[in-house]
């Protein structure tokens, strides 16, 4: 199940095995690249947010859907961006949208009905990707297997960090 959980520990995953070589990104530089990787998982909010009454509150039509696309991730990685310290808004800007990648990645190997990934590569392009279906969005492997590669790299990390 690739839920949220599972995006995030993606990013921690990767971004802490590159810190090993990349000086300047320690633990804080992880933890802002993790949070990109839920950008895709806002669409969630319509859960407690209807689209409708954010459509009305805008006076435009709404719709959460376009959140979980590069263009979402591309346009809120920005947002964020400005955020930080101008000085770091190329490394917020990067790391953000990395965990938002990886997070859109995950999501385009799930098992889809018609063989495709949805049009996560919009606003740029509406095809479709092909899936290679690896996993079925409700299987517990994938967080389990996130959770122990988690675990692992943290172990590992505590031994480069200490020598």
């Amino acid at each position: 199940m690739a839920d949220l959980l599972t995006h995030l520990l993606a990013p921690y995953i990767l971004l802490t095995v590159m810190s090993w070589r990349v000086d300047w990104l320690d633990r804080r530089w992880v933890v802002v690249g993790m949070g990109g990787a839920a950008i895709p998982d806002v669409v969630k909010v319509r859960i407690v947010v209807n689209e409708e009454t954010v459509g009305a509150l805008l006076g435009v039509p709404f719709t959460y859907m376009p959140l979980s696309t590069l263009g979402g991730v591309l346009l809120l990685a920005g947002l964020i961006t400005v955020a930080f310290e101008r000085r770091y808004w190329g490394r917020v800007f990067g790391l953000v949208t990395f965990g938002g990648l990886t997070s859109l990645l995950l999501d385009g190997l799930r098992v889809y009905a018609d063989g495709r990934a949805s049009a996560w590569l919009y606003p740029f392009t509406n095809w479709r990707p092909p899936t290679p279906g690896l996993y079925v969005s409700s299987d517990p492997t994938v967080l389990v297997i996130a959770l122990l590669a988690a675990g692992a790299v943290a172990v590992l990390d505590r031994r480069v960090r200490r020598d």
